[in-house]
């Protein structure tokens, strides 16, 4: 009997920690969008007022920088 107590304490402890790994994976994971504005040129403030060649979005720029579109408008990433 004791045997099989221990059996189940160790199996519920071992689901509970997959399930916690489990939980700080999906935070780890961040979604791109699979589509590409009609970026001009980029600036980041690591560059001052320097135009850098054109992203698809804001997930293939560094944080912080701004894409130009092509329409005058901005987006801040």
């Amino acid at each position: 009997m004791a045997t099989t107590k221990i059996q189940i304490t160790c199996a519920l402890l071992l689901i509970g920690l997959v399930l916690l790994g489990q939980e700080g994976m999906e935070s780890a994971v961040a979604a791109c969008p699979q589509f590409c504005l009609d970026v001009a040129y980029v600036t980041c403030p690591s560059s001052g007022s320097e135009q850098l060649p054109a992203r698809c979005n804001c997930c293939m720029t560094p944080a912080g920088c701004t894409l130009h579109l092509s329409d005058g408008t901005q987006q801040t990433c």
